[in-house]
């Protein structure tokens, strides 16, 4: 029979304290956390829809969690640029990432040498809200509703310009991605930024785009565009009557979504903890006034679902990039 000598049991002894000791060590950090500010990384320019839904997030977040989140914009390279860095930073809980969804879903079609994995270089936390994208026409064209629309651009063919702000913009793919689901062809015109393809719908310029609603929720209301349609699955109280695009096209949907990721190997009791909060301040009245008055809606999910989401996203996505003809760089 085996017997456990006294140096053996000496050596168990220092190992099992110094079990008991890392223990109650990393259960009392947990409970300390955070102890410092937090860094969000925004691979947005400020002022840009993520930019502003993440600092709502972060302003939220950080007073619930009792410390301050401080976003820390990292523009450049359609957002590649900062999730790079966000990557690369220490995976301590110290350092939290708002995915661009350019970076995230985009760039693994246009871009040879990702310097990440958008899926494999993260940790999931939860989305906190959707933005769908609306159908606006200039009001001086006939169309009043989706099918009509439909018909209308099926007549007029090429004679019909889609705004955008820009090639391989969210409004790009969006437009693209609602051409071929409808089957229907327009000349895309890329200006230089969100505004200012607004502005050249409003003018007449072009005739249509397809874009976050923050960005026209104003000009709606005042009737110097028409909406006809938004992109989420169904109808939403946020858009009143406003009738969904897969009401006419049943399954479209392709709207602009916003959540929360870490550095990969984050320790999970921090990422839980993180989450709980969020889950508890997306639950509030007062951050959903907020994300509604963005004409967005509170969306929740596990880091599981959230993975699955990004992975859903990129495959249609690409199927989006492939229909507009463009190439990796």
């Amino acid at each position: 029979m085996y017997s456990i000598r006294p140096q053996h049991a000496l050596a168990l002894a220092v190992l099992s304290s110094s079990w008991f000791a890392s223990f109650v060590y990393a259960a009392d950090s947990l409970q300390k956390y955070p102890e410092r500010p937090i860094r969000m990384i925004m691979p947005n320019a400020p002022g840009s829809a993520n930019d502003t839904m993440g600092r709502i997030l972060a302003a939220k977040l950080g007073e619930a969690l009792g410390q301050q989140i401080v976003v820390d914009n990292r523009a450049g390279a359609g957002g590649i640029l900062g999730m790079e860095i966000g990557k690369n930073s220490v995976p301590d809980g110290y350092t939290l990432v708002s995915p661009s969804t350019a970076a995230t879903s985009i760039a693994p079609h246009i871009q040879k040498k990702l310097p990440y994995d958008p899926v494999k270089d993260y940790q999931f936390i939860s989305l906190f809200a959707v933005m769908p994208n609306i159908l606006v026409l200039h009001p001086g064209q006939p169309p009043k509703t989706v099918r009509e629309f439909i018909d209308y651009a099926k007549v007029m063919g090429n004679k019909l310009n889609m705004a955008s702000a820009g090639s391989g913009a969210q409004s790009h793919l969006s437009g693209t991605a609602l051409m071929v689901a409808a089957g229907i062809e327009s000349v895309h015109v890329p200006y230089k930024g969100g505004g200012a393809s607004v502005a050249a719908t409003v003018a007449g310029e072009s005739q249509w785009t397809f874009t976050p609603a923050a960005a026209v929720m104003s000009l709606i209301r005042g009737n110097r565009l028409r909406a006809i349609g938004h992109s989420l699955p169904k109808r939403t109280p946020l858009l009143g009557d406003m009738p969904a695009i897969a009401e006419t096209l049943p399954g479209f949907t392709y709207s602009g979504w916003y959540g929360l990721s870490a550095p990969k190997n984050t320790p999970k009791p921090v990422l839980d903890k993180i989450r709980n909060t969020l889950l508890k301040v997306a639950a509030t009245n007062e951050f959903k006034e907020l994300i509604a008055a963005q004409a967005a809606e509170v969306v929740t999910n596990t880091p599981e679902e959230f993975r699955m989401f990004v992975i859903d996203e990129i495959a249609m996505t690409g199927k989006a990039v492939r229909a507009a003809g463009l190439k990796s760089e």
